[in-house]
């Protein structure tokens, strides 16, 4: 028998009735990466995701046989060791309490194929998508940004944080919501929680928002900042670099009537690929915001040093604000304030915060500590 479970691509399973794991035949360390000995005894939990039992459970009870025990065909997502998740096909059925042995139990599963498993976690994808923007599980923080020469906070990112129980960073739900043709809708979602949240920060603070070169070109955008209490004086637009631009002329063109309604453009993490670099010689931003690459260790680089010294000449040049982005430490807080950075952000200087009490202190700021 033992042959016969290695040699088959279906994963045997048992568990007790609490979910317990108490037998796992050797397919489960080519499938999920654990061993038999590492699952048996562990919850089922182990290898799907809570919201995933929850599903499985659903469409277990939709599936059973007339007599109640037994069920075929449900499709599963469990989770790799590794965290990549795997579409499996469920068939088992329950097993009464036998001679001192609790009542559970067991089956097998077997891996969809490719072409299907990719259908399914598209679908996936956009449920989750969509259920964050109908239920908005999201929150909007703020991180302070001070002008290096006085210490004084000039003005704040709105960075998205995500409320779910996966830990993804919002990196990750934007590139997720991407790959289902939502980035739009999610990044306009996070930028109305931000634009909302700005009411609340001291009114001389200007408010920094990311957002794609593609969303900027959404005909919504002009009407989602005409309706904000924010005024365009006190907003900057945020050009993250994650999407390639291939013609300026259109972006030029949709972002010239916000500038001259006084909305501010920054490129943000320069210096971190050539796309930033392009991004600033056509779109000529009022700020530059210098990517933590070129932050860390400034004070013991020569060459970053001179790259520094180099991008505040250029940005003189071109009549824009330099900011340093992800100042981690006071020696590299002394070395880009030495350097004449106009403006500097970091956990140095300040954590985000979603706090609007935190939000508060931040007018009569004069001091460079706030974390």
């Amino acid at each position: 028998m033992d042959s016969v479970l290695h040699f088959r691509r279906e994963w045997w399973w048992a568990t007790d009735d609490a979910g317990t794991f108490t037998f796992s035949s050797s397919a489960s360390l080519d499938l999920l990466g654990y061993a038999p000995s590492e699952l048996e005894g562990q919850p089922a939990s182990i290898v799907i995701d809570l919201d995933a039992l929850a599903t499985a459970r659903q469409s277990v009870a939709a599936a059973l046989a007339p007599d109640g025990s037994s069920w075929a065909g449900v499709v599963v997502r469990c989770r790799h060791r590794d965290g990549t998740p795997l579409w499996m096909e469920v068939s088992g059925h329950a097993r009464p309490a036998l001679h001192r042995t609790r009542a559970g139990f067991e089956g097998a599963c077997r891996p969809l194929r490719p072409q299907i498993a990719r259908v399914l976690a598209v679908q996936r994808t956009r449920e989750r998508i969509e259920q964050v923007l109908r239920e908005k599980t999201f929150l909007t923080a703020f991180q302070p940004i001070h002008e290096l020469a006085t210490g004084a906070v000039i003005g704040v990112e709105a960075l998205a944080r995500f409320i779910d129980d996966d830990g993804g960073s919002p990196e990750h739900w934007f590139s997720e919501a991407a790959t289902v043709g939502l980035a739009a809708d999610l990044e306009f979602a996070a930028l109305e929680s931000a634009l909302t949240a700005a009411t609340e920060l001291p009114s001389r603070l200007y408010v920094a928002l990311n957002l794609s070169p593609e969303t900027c070109l959404d005909p919504r955008l002009p009407g989602f900042l005409a309706g904000s209490a924010i005024g365009s004086d006190r907003l900057v637009l945020e050009l993250t670099e994650n999407l390639a631009v291939v013609a300026y002329a259109p972006l030029v063109a949709a972002l010239a009537p916000l500038r001259r309604r006084g909305l501010r453009i920054a490129v943000d993490d320069a210096g971190a690929g050539f796309a930033s670099m392009r991004h600033i010689l056509h779109l000529h931003p009022d700020i530059i915001k210098l990517d933590r690459s070129l932050i860390a260790g400034i004070d013991q680089d020569p060459g970053q040093r001179a790259l520094g010294a180099a991008m505040v000449e250029f940005a003189q040049r071109i009549q824009a604000q330099l900011v340093a982005e992800g100042i981690e430490s006071e020696a590299e807080l002394a070395a880009v304030t030495r350097l004449g950075m106009y403006a500097g952000q970091g956990y140095v200087l300040g954590r985000p915060s979603v706090d609007s009490q935190k939000w508060a202190t931040w007018e009569a700021l004069q001091g460079r500590e706030t974390a």
